[in-house]
């Protein structure tokens, strides 16, 4: 029972610390993001209302980012203080074990992993798809043009290059080359406009079709064509949307959309095992605050760990990015390169445990 109690006290000061941290953070990053948004404004309609409201929208995938640092710092600004106010030492001179105090932190951490899940599965997806049409609409921009000649597109035996793709998932001076089972050119398809009706259909406007057999061609004209493709609104999001952003359904849409099109998917799959591993961070970080609160008899004062707290987050981003790039360039096992920055702190927060149980 007073196990209880106590993890009920300590839930309390983790939690209070981690959202005060997570909203002072949120809005430095808020303010970072206006500061370079301000070189858009002017642009096209952008003007500093839509700079607001896309920067608004964007703040639930900084939060995602921000979870893991947020919850280290959090978690060991509440256990250095509970450590300077000796209540740490009463419970473990009462025989509260390091394994012990662990799973408590793990069951107080529970919900952390259920709203990195929620945030990242249901939240940033439809927000920041939402961001970034609204800055594209706002600019009056289309969503990429990735060549000189527009975006290429493989969709089983055709090819499909696009001139524009605007926010709504509409198309613009698009053109489809399709082959046949021998990799001959069959046909060519020009069409002014296409907008997705339906599961697999879009219609056409303006449609020439050129048709080839053997040595002859005959042109068809037509004012509107359904054309069936795999291709899907779903999929252009990812024009718009970083991968780490993406829903795990429209990640893991797209990454059979590749492979059935022989296409590399090796930073899809890092992105999708990321999302899968992501949740359980904050275990991690939990673990490696409590170390901290261990030595806070022999270290100087709070805003030293806190410092050292910062210190190990931003470290933990930036190995996470770095993991990511280096495992799409080097074509490491996805799950591998979701992993390692994670893993690397697991050991860390291992060691540190173990050093100061020895002294």
């Amino acid at each position: 029972m007073a196990l209880k109690i106590y993890e009920r006290h300590l839930a309390k000061e983790i939690y209070a610390s981690t959202t005060l941290v997570l909203f002072a953070f949120l809005m430095l990053f808020a303010f970072f993001d206006l500061i370079h948004e301000l070189e858009s404004i002017g642009k096209g309609g952008y003007r500093l209302q839509h700079a607001l409201v896309y920067i608004g929208l964007t703040l639930p995938g900084r939060l995602y980012e921000l979870f893991p640092i947020g919850i280290l710092i959090g978690t060991l600004y509440a256990l250095v203080t509970l450590a300077r106010h000796s209540e740490i030492a009463v419970l473990r001179s009462a025989g509260l074990s390091t394994r012990e105090f662990l799973f408590s932190l793990g069951r107080i951490g529970l919900i952390f992993i259920v709203l990195t899940l929620a945030v990242g599965e249901f939240l940033v997806p439809p927000a920041e798809q939402a961001a970034q049409q609204w800055r594209l609409k706002a600019m009056g921009t289309v969503v990429a043009k990735e060549f000189r000649s527009g975006l290429w597109i493989k969709d089983e035996t055709s090819f499909i290059n696009v001139s524009e793709v605007f926010p709504d998932a509409s198309l613009k001076d698009l053109r489809i080359f399709e082959f046949d089972k021998g990799f001959q050119l069959s046909s060519i398809s020009e069409a002014k406009k296409g907008r997705f009706i339906s599961e697999g259909r879009w219609v056409l406007d303006d449609v020439v079709r050129t048709v080839f057999s053997g040595d002859s061609a005959h042109v068809e004209r037509t004012a509107t064509f359904q054309w069936k493709s795999a291709l899907n609104p779903d999929l252009l999001v990812v024009l718009m949307v970083d991968p780490g952003r993406m829903s795990l359904l429209n990640l893991t849409r797209y990454i059979r959309h590749l492979r059935n099109n022989q296409q590399k998917t090796e930073r899809y799959e890092i992105a999708l095992w990321k999302k899968l591993t992501y949740p359980f961070a904050p275990l991690v970080m939990m673990a490696l605050a409590l170390p901290f609160a261990y030595l806070q008899d022999r270290m100087g004062i709070t805003s030293i760990r806190v410092f050292s707290g910062v210190m190990l987050g931003i470290g933990f981003h930036m190995l996470n990015g770095l993991f990511s790039n280096l495992g799409a360039i080097n074509s490491w096992p996805p799950f591998l390169s979701a992993m390692t920055p994670s893993l690397l702190f697991l050991l860390a927060a291992t060691g540190m445990l173990w050093w100061v149980e020895r002294r």
